[in-house]
């Protein structure tokens, strides 16, 4: 087993036996979000300039264009076959509008090459319109580019590259110039909604509301959504009513559920994960198959005979037949199989994740072995949690 992992599931077990009766509770803030207050997706194709040979190259006519439509939009006439881009790269602009957000607030933009430049770095974003699914112009961006990498060769090929240099950010770049509506005067009703849709999660939100404000004000709907009654004591106050019942806390319920990402050799599993009585047994096969060439050399001064009669080469008939020996290479494999020997571990029914975790070290299991277990488990019906696959 690996040092790291076997730190990670240890420490999880100290935590799990030191501190079983804690309860963890989050600010509603935290756990959910009001209909309609969210931010919205804004983009652009811009142009960034001042780049050190590391623009786009001659043949991508998109950069060319727009190039040439900037310049004669300044006045100044070019023909796009005359145009040189290696100093410029065309890009597309993307950023977040926050929610009530006003004229003449900065928000952050990220800048992505769409042509084959190798590197962003050193340049400058030109004026920029950002635009939403609407088509309409909410923000401007400009300004100049921070990439946190570099890409630096030669003519001859090879170089070296840290990062990703062809994505760059500017931190406060764009211009808020358009608002999107949004008011909360003159609400009578609230809907909230759960980041992770629970019914237990919902009901007792509600009735964290109730106990704060001494009214039944919040009914839930279904497992994600809440309608809150907006008091006649915060009716021109909702703001107050949302900073109030944003702080209040609740102890969210949890669905049993284990996370196994095999790219990674990554398993998570849950607090409420429970294992019925099961015995388990797991050995590593492995097979090396090892092979090697053998080469067969001839005797010095060896003489090849005819096929027809044992007589020195090319004395009769005619034939014609090299004289020495072939060199021959002879395959040779080796196969090797070792079986490692398990132990068979009886695991009792109900077993929280700090025993499963204390069990599974026990006979020692790496993380790949520990997701072939998790889902042998499961296939065995034991597991009584959902075994999510990412």
């Amino acid at each position: 087993m690996s040092g790291r992992f076997k730190i990670l599931f240890l420490s999880v077990l100290a935590l799990s036996l030191l501190f079983p009766s804690i309860v963890l509770s989050a600010r509603i803030k935290d756990l959910a979000s009001i209909k309609g207050i969210r931010t919205n997706q804004l983009f652009g194709y811009g142009l960034v300039i001042g780049l050190n040979g590391s623009g786009d190259k001659g043949g991508t006519g998109f950069t060319i264009q727009a190039l040439a439509n900037m310049m004669e939009k300044m006045g100044i006439r070019v023909n796009p076959q005359d145009v040189k881009v290696s100093n410029v790269a065309a890009v597309m602009v993307n950023a977040e509008l926050p929610p009530f957000a006003r004229i003449g607030k900065n928000i952050d933009v990220t800048i992505s090459s769409i042509g084959d430049a190798k590197s962003l770095q050193g340049g400058t974003l030109l004026l920029t319109p950002l635009k939403g699914v609407d088509g309409k112009v909410y923000a401007l961006a400009q300004g100049p580019i921070i990439v946190g990498g570099y890409e630096s060769g030669g003519d001859a090929g090879g170089g070296v590259t840290k990062n990703h240099p062809t994505v760059g950010r500017i931190s406060n770049g764009a211009s808020v110039e358009k608002e999107v509506l949004l008011s909360l005067e003159d609400k009578k009703e609230l809907i909230l909604m759960l980041e992770n849709p629970d019914f237990i999660t919902a009901t007792r939100v509600s009735e964290a509301i109730r106990a704060h404000f001494g009214e039944d004000i919040a009914k839930p709907v279904d497992s994600g959504t809440l309608k809150i009654k907006v008091p006649e004591a915060f009716q021109n106050d909702v703001v107050r009513l949302l900073a109030e019942l944003g702080n209040l806390d609740v102890v969210p319920d949890m669905v049993a559920r284990v996370i196994v990402n095999e790219k990674t050799g990554t398993v998570v599993i849950g607090e409420k994960v429970r294992i019925s009585m099961i015995a388990v047994a797991h050995g590593n096969l492995n097979i090396q198959i090892k092979e090697t060439k053998k080469v067969s050399q001839p005797l010095p001064f060896g003489v090849a005979r005819s096929a027809e009669k044992s007589v020195p080469v090319g004395t009769e008939k005619g034939i014609v037949v090299a004289p020495g020996g072939a060199t021959v290479v002879t395959p040779n494999t080796d196969i090797n199989v070792n079986e490692e020997k398990a132990r068979l571990l009886l695991i009792d029914g109900g077993r929280t994740v700090g025993e499963l975790v204390q069990a599974l070290n026990a006979i020692g299991v790496t993380p790949r072995d520990l997701i072939t277990i998790l889902q042998t488990i499961k296939a065995a019906g034991a597991l009584q949690a959902e075994l999510e696959i990412i």
